[in-house]
């Protein structure tokens, strides 16, 4: 059965009428295209912001799975399928999401990779279970992004793991017992990470000394924070915020808060690109599975293929693109989904192999429940003389 191609309205009206009822496997797949060579194209929908204040993560998405793409493609591809990235600019705005994945739709997308972001995620999510498309986003890390939907999956860790494990990682490694947070307070994403590492410091006895908050019309003065964190006697300052605001804090705070730690999560990833002086993010720490100075072949490998690429070392969020596309490829050799059998249940078996496959990726070895959530093993990262570094004591 051909699948339905929305327009905005019916986008809007199947997330709030039809998200819920559709099942995984009720639609089909038609033939795929051909490539000159003869192989099928198979099309991978990604969605992220390019432009604004927040393209370094959409960008590292993209340019990490287009790194895998090319891989798998001169390697001879999947089953008979080569991979085609359309990789739409969403300005971080989930409204925005919604238009570009109607576009991906329109442009025949089989596989979706969802958002960067996770109200993006959200924005698109119910809509693609109406259309019978997996969902395996790379970077959305919203624990209430992929609910809803049996057949969407994540390659990042969400956020009530981050927070918890941020909170043990703090004290199982003795960094330190008196704790500040700084966080968005209408920000999905800070706020259910610092719901539950507030809740795990708790039950390990760290101390929330201070608390403090801003919003997205409030996000360029932080000297009332900063001055009541100083007050505080915190000995770490958690961050569970992305990139460009912790820039403007670590800025304001230079002089002014010193002998603490900063720690935070996935969302620091790309801090230095965000400062003129790698002296202001000197020994920030963040939690991530990924480490570009690993030593392991595969992951070394990557980054070298993303420097020939792009000029410059990836991060995180690229990392989780790139295993995004394997995890991808993964799946539909576990399904023995071929070019000459496109036409079976195509999303039904894609489905189903995700909880059957482990992929040894960049970001770790993973698998993955019903639940679409991931398992997997984090590091934490330290920022040291302008690059960041695996930490180790």
């Amino acid at each position: 059965m051909k699948r339905t191609k929305k327009t905005l309205c019916a986008l809007a009206a199947a997330a709030m009428l039809i998200g819920c009822l559709a099942g995984c496997g009720s639609g089909g797949k038609e033939p795929a295209a051909t490539d000159g060579d003869g192989s099928a194209s198979l099309l991978l929908g990604g969605i992220g912001p390019l432009t604004g204040d927040y393209a370094n993560y959409g960008t590292s998405n993209r340019n990490g799975a287009q790194i895998a793409v090319d891989e798998i493609n001169a390697a001879g591809g999947v089953n008979g399928f080569n991979f085609t990235l359309d990789f739409q600019d969403s300005q971080g705005n989930p409204d925005s999401a919604v238009a570009a994945y109607g576009k991906l739709m329109d442009n025949g997308m089989d596989v979706s990779l969802g958002g960067t972001f996770s109200g993006e995620t959200q924005s698109i999510v119910a809509a693609a279970k109406a259309d019978s498309i997996l969902v395996l986003t790379a970077t959305a890390s919203s624990k209430a992004c992929i609910e809803g939907n049996d057949c969407a999956f994540r390659v990042c860790f969400n956020d009530p793991a981050q927070g918890a494990a941020s909170a043990n990682y703090i004290a199982d490694n003795n960094l330190a017992t008196k704790i500040a947070v700084f966080y968005a307070s209408d920000n999905d994403y800070c706020v259910g990470l610092y719901d539950t590492f507030a809740a795990e410091c708790e039950t390990l006895g760290l101390e929330v000394v201070e608390v403090q908050t801003f919003t997205s019309s409030t996000n360029t003065d932080f000297s009332t924070q900063i001055n009541a964190i100083k007050d505080s006697g915190a000995e770490l300052v958690f961050l569970p915020i992305y990139a460009a605001e912790a820039s403007t804090l670590l800025t304001q705070a230079s002089g002014k808060l010193e002998n603490v730690v900063y720690f935070g999560c996935d969302g620091l990833d790309g801090l230095l690109t965000k400062v003129s002086d790698p002296a202001l993010v000197e020994g920030v720490m963040m939690l991530t599975p990924f480490a570009a100075n690993s030593t392991d072949e595969n992951v070394q490998s990557f980054v070298t293929a993303y420097e020939a690429a792009y000029g410059t070392v990836p991060d995180q969020f690229a990392a989780d693109g790139y295993d995004a596309i394997y995890t991808i490829a993964a799946a539909l050799q576990q399904a023995g989904i071929t070019s000459e059998n496109k036409d079976d249940p195509f999303n039904e078996k894609m489905v189903a192999a995700m909880t059957q496959i482990t992929v040894e990726g960049v970001t770790g070895t993973m698998t993955w429940g019903a639940d679409g959530e991931t398992s997997k093993a984090a590091q934490a990262m330290i920022i040291r003389d302008g690059t960041t570094v695996l930490y180790e004591g």
